[in-house]
């Protein structure tokens, strides 16, 4: 699998859609995304590809998490990758994250149980009061072009993605139907100042946004969900069995 990832995006971001791409992302986090990043914060790139937003972002302590072989030499020293699939457990201690980002990654899951053990690991590894913030493609919005990509496999819209996040015991904070357009592989490239006015018009958004942006926090002081509670130790009960009889 790992070698078709790096087949299928090596081809996808060529060199110089990659330098647009970096452009483009730090133009989004000096715009907008930086505010929610504390100076020292503990920050986690879910899916982090090739390292446009965690390399870029300024923080305290820089993870990265993928299965893509290139990401590892993509990424800068400081970022620590975590070559794993992320519906497993997390090689991170519990409460050890402020923020978890992820940008076009959670369409790429299996399935929604691969969600929802996704979603259950960024609950234990934030912090109280730390956030997800997700971004991705709107089936609502994009309709057919959604499966323009090979990958997508779960289809998702601000409002199934929050009502898992709370589910899995992450409120959400903020919902936004329509954000970023939909995508700059084959999209048309904007000048920078274009997208830096564009983060600043909201009324934009509605018009020529086609992904979602939902932020979940980690509650202050908050047992874990039963539902959630339950799930876990079935899986891990199931993982244990797995293992034994390997």
């Amino acid at each position: 699998m790992s070698s078709e990832l790096q087949t299928l995006y090596d081809h996808r971001f060529d060199d110089g859609n990659q330098g647009y791409r970096q452009r483009v992302w730090a133009a989004l986090i000096e715009g907008y995304f930086q505010a929610w990043v504390p100076p020292t914060a503990s920050v986690l790139d879910l899916g982090c590809g090739y390292g446009e937003f965690i390399n870029q972002v300024r923080c305290g302590r820089k993870y990265g998490m993928d299965l893509n072989p290139r990401s590892r030499e993509k990424l800068l020293p400081e970022v620590q990758l975590l070559a794993q699939d992320c519906a497993e457990p997390w090689a991170l201690p519990s409460s050890s994250l402020d923020v978890i980002f992820t940008s076009n990654f959670f369409e790429h899951l299996p399935d929604k149980e691969a969600l929802g053990r996704t979603l259950r690991e960024a609950r234990r590894c934030l912090r109280p009061g730390g956030r997800l913030i997700a971004l991705g493609p709107n089936i609502k919005l994009v309709h057919g072009s959604y499966w323009d990509f090979l990958d997508h496999e779960l289809s998702l819209t601000d409002a199934s993605l929050a009502e898992a996040m709370q589910a899995n015991g992450l409120p959400v904070r903020t919902q936004i139907a329509a954000f970023l357009p939909y995508t700059m592989v084959k999209g048309p490239r904007y000048p920078m100042a274009f997208v830096k006015l564009y983060l600043r018009a909201p009324i934009v958004w509605r018009l020529l946004g086609k992904q979602f942006l939902v932020i979940g926090e980690k509650p202050a002081q908050a047992p874990e969900p039963e539902a959630a509670q339950a799930a876990r130790r079935a899986w891990r009960d199931d993982l244990a069995g797995a293992q034994a009889g390997a």
